[in-house]
C-alpha cells in the first residue's frame, strides 16, 4: 500500500509540474523587435513611448518578454548594413516607417514579419491591397498623398489669395505622393514649387529657393525625416516669414502655424498593436494594413499673430486644439 500511494503521487506531480513548467519556460521567452528607423537620430518622443505603450497593450513588456533592437541611419551604405544586421539577429518582427526603409527590408527577407508605418503603403508599392498585404508585410499607412492635398486646401483657406505654394518633399518617398496634390492644385488656381531635400543640410536652400520663387506658403509633405525635422521647418518658416502646414500637431505645438494629420503618438501605438498581434501568432498577409481613425487640426494663433494672419472662425470652431 505504502509502494502505491508512492506511484500515485510520484504520477500526480508530475502531472502539476509539466504545465507549469511549460508555463515558466514560455513566460521566460524573449520576443525580439527589431526597430529600423530611417533618420540619422534616434526617434524623438513621443514615438518609442507610445510604441512600448501598444505593446504593453498585448502584453509585451520590455525587460521581462520582450527585447527592442533599435537601429538608425539615413539612406546610403550604413542603412543597408542595419538591415542585414537585424535579419541576421533573427527578429521576431522588423518594424520600420516611411516608403524607402520598408521597399528595401522587403527586398532583403521574405520570412521576417515585417510591420511598417507608411507615409502611403498603396502608392509606395509595398502592397496591392489594403484588405490583403499577402506576403511577410502588414502595417499602417498615413494615405500622405490624400492629406497633402488636404493640407494645401486649408492653407486656401488661411489665405484665399495665395497663389504660389512652395512644397517640402523628402526624395525617398514614392513621387505618387505628389499627384493628389497637383491635382488639387490645379483645382485651386495654385501654383506649386516643389522644393526636393535629402537631410537637415538642404533645408536652408529649400527655403531661400521658396523665397527667390515668391512662394506665399508652404506644405511639408510626409516622411520620417521631415516629421524629425519639424522643429528646424517651423523656426525657418518664421525667419522667412512663410505661413506653413505640417503633418503632426506636435509641429504646430513647436511654434508652427498649423497642421493636419493623425495623430502622432496614436499611429506609433496602432503599429505596436500589430506586432503585439504577430507575436501573439497572426500571420501580417491575414492582417489588413489599418488607416489612421482619426485627423487632427490643430492652429497655432501665436504664430498666426506673428505673421499678420487672421485664422476664418469656421477654421477654428473646426480645430481639435486652438494654441494661444
Amino acid at each position: 500500500m505504502t509502494d502505491r500511494r508512492a506511484f500515485l503521487a510520484t504520477i500526480t506531480g508530475g502531472l502539476f509540474a509539466t504545465p507549469l513548467a511549460a508555463q515558466a519556460q514560455q513566460a521566460a521567452k524573449i520576443h525580439r523587435v527589431g526597430i529600423l528607423w530611417p533618420v540619422g537620430f534616434a526617434p524623438r518622443p513621443p514615438r518609442l513611448e507610445s510604441f512600448r505603450h501598444g505593446l504593453s497593450q498585448s502584453g509585451y513588456v520590455e525587460g521581462q518578454n520582450l527585447a527592442i533592437d533599435l537601429r538608425y541611419a539615413e539612406r546610403g551604405e550604413r542603412f543597408l548594413a542595419l538591415v542585414a544586421e537585424l535579419i541576421q539577429h533573427n527578429v521576431s518582427v522588423l518594424v520600420t516607417f516611411g516608403d524607402y526603409a520598408p521597399r528595401v527590408v522587403q527586398r532583403n527577407t521574405t520570412t521576417i514579419p515585417i510591420v511598417v508605418l507608411t507615409d502611403d503603403s498603396l502608392e509606395a508599392g509595398l502592397v496591392s491591397s489594403l484588405a490583403r498585404p499577402r506576403g511577410n508585410i502588414t502595417g499602417v499607412t498615413l494615405v500622405a498623398a490624400e492629406l497633402n492635398a488636404k493640407r494645401l486646401e486649408l492653407l486656401k483657406q488661411i489665405s484665399p489669395r495665395v497663389s504660389r505654394v512652395a512644397t517640402i518633399w523628402d526624395l525617398t518617398t514614392s513621387i505618387r505622393q505628389l499627384k493628389p496634390m497637383q491635382l488639387a492644385a490645379q483645382s485651386l488656381a495654385v501654383q506649386l514649387q516643389i522644393l526636393e531635400v535629402r537631410g537637415s543640410n538642404d533645408l536652408e536652400g529649400a527655403f531661400q529657393a521658396a523665397k527667390r520663387a515668391r512662394a506665399e506658403a508652404l506644405n511639408v509633405m510626409s516622411s520620417p525625416l521631415l516629421a524629425s525635422l519639424s522643429k528646424a521647418i517651423a523656426d525657418l518658416a518664421a525667419k522667412y516669414q512663410l505661413p506653413t502646414i505640417y503633418q503632426w500637431k506636435e509641429a504646430a505645438e513647436s511654434g508652427g502655424l498649423i497642421s493636419y494629420g493623425p495623430s502622432l503618438p496614436g499611429t506609433w501605438q496602432q503599429t505596436a498593436l500589430l506586432v503585439g498581434k504577430i507575436l501573439n501568432g497572426a500571420k501580417p498577409a491575414d492582417l489588413p494594413v489599418e488607416q489612421p481613425a482619426h485627423f487632427e487640426l490643430v492652429i497655432n494663433l501665436k504664430t498666426a499673430k506673428a505673421l499678420g494672419l487672421t485664422i476664418p472662425q469656421p477654421l477654428l470652431q473646426r480645430a481639435d486644439q486652438v494654441i494661444e
